[in-house]
């Protein structure tokens, strides 16, 4: 089944720059996918729904308006001199590590006041790729465009074991198992299983020609789950060492991976702005498809089970429930591209990296309220939901929510 995924797509920042952003573009714009008809009520139509959108405002929305009252702290911005590859933060501390194309991976500290430079890690000979910290926060996995696969000890800086030509091709994407265990893809579409105690990889498997895009598994972790840039996925056997399933190819690059509902619901986006819906075990084919924005999704970042943030080409950060499928609003937005996303150890922050080489943080510890009192029975008002933006995002006009939808 096909449905609508409406997006948000107005300017928002956790700056003042918002009014700067999009400069090209007018509230008449922005309004040009909204029927026309809507724009044309009379006044006492309008005041008609005002009474109507008072007597049937949800709990959501209510939430929503209470949360926006309250200040919403955040870590400031973090401005680097170099493009920003990918970030991680860390598992049990206000740390967040950024690794950069020239190689290196600064770590900093933040908080609501600061963001502190404490170490710069020079690693990689070329372009990092992916970075991602170990469950206890003590070793940090980086790869690159140099096709080195480096662990190295947090505390101190040293490195604890490094890869050379770890891969034929560069690696694109690296994921943490459990201690001492990674997997990693390149862009060839070659999946490797690393245990950090043994000179040679686990095993190696050719599961396409195109670039492993991202990685996933659940806490069981028997089976690994690996979008391409040929538009597959395709679930390998950990334990078997094998190819479990290959999914039907779909028209664009499959992009990103989220879990939802206690891992048994796997989100998938694309290229296109898609968003497919799969039942986890079950991956050779789709169960549920969401068509919404038309630009590139790069990344997404589960925030509850239900609640998911996706962002990318556009810059724009948006949140969305996916059961029952209903848009939240805009959490915030980069004047340019977005690459990666990234939750704290305490659910209070997400982080976001851009083509800008610029990190922001954004307050979403309201989530968890609105997330649990949303009525899984009631039935979106389209209107209603049009004024009420997150407060995370400096958003002023609400009318121009639906300025890029398809």
């Amino acid at each position: 089944m096909t449905n609508n995924f409406k997006e948000f797509d107005k300017n928002s920042s956790d700056e003042d720059s918002s009014s700067s952003i999009y400069n090209d573009s007018s509230d008449d714009d922005a309004l040009s996918d909204v029927d026309p008809e809507e724009n044309e009520m009379s006044e006492d139509d309008t005041n008609e729904n005002k009474i109507e959108e008072e007597e049937d405002e949800d709990e959501v929305v209510k939430a929503i308006k209470a949360e926006k009252n309250r200040p919403r702290d955040h870590p400031p911005t973090i401005i680097c001199d170099d493009f920003i590859v990918d970030i991680s933060l860390h598992p049990s501390k206000n740390l967040i590590a950024i690794a950069n194309i020239v190689g290196d991976v600064l770590l900093y500290e933040y908080n609501n006041e600061e963001t502190k430079l404490v170490n710069t890690l020079e690693l990689h000979l070329k372009a990092c790729r992916d970075i991602e910290f170990d469950d206890e926060g003590t070793t940090l996995y980086s790869t690159a465009k140099d096709k080195t696969i480096m662990a190295t000890d947090v505390e101190s800086g040293k490195l604890k074991k490094c890869y050379e030509n770890a891969h034929d091709e560069p690696v694109y994407r690296l994921l943490n198992l459990d201690q001492d265990k990674i997997v990693t893809g390149d862009d060839g579409g070659t999946v490797k299983l690393w245990d950090m105690r043994k000179p040679d990889p686990v095993f190696s498997i050719k599961i396409g020609e195109e670039h492993v895009s991202d990685m996933i598994t659940n806490d069981a972790q028997k089976y690994l789950v690996c979008a391409s840039g040929d538009g597959v996925l395709t679930s390998i056997d950990l334990k078997g060492s094998k190819i479990y399933t290959t999914s039907e190819e779909y028209d664009a690059e499959l992009t990103c991976l989220g879990l939802f509902r206690s891992d048994t619901k796997l989100l998938v986006a694309s290229s296109t702005g898609k968003l497919y819906l799969f039942n986890w075990k079950e991956f050779g084919l789709h169960s549920d498809e969401y068509i919404g924005q038309k630009h590139a999704i790069q990344c997404m970042i589960p925030i509850t089970q239900n609640i998911v943030v996706t962002s990318g080409e556009d810059g724009i950060l948006r949140a969305a429930h996916m059961f029952p499928q209903r848009q939240l609003g805009v959490v915030g937005q980069h004047r340019l591209p977005v690459e990666h996303l990234d939750i704290s150890h305490d659910g209070q922050y997400i982080a976001s990296c851009s083509h800008d080489n610029d990190v922001k943080f954004w307050n979403i510890s309201y989530f968890e309220s609105i997330d649990s009192i949303i009525d899984v029975n009631q039935k979106q008002n389209k209107r209603r939901d049009l004024s009420n933006n997150l407060p995370s995002s400096s958003l002023k006009n609400a009318s121009d929510f639906f300025s890029g939808l398809v």
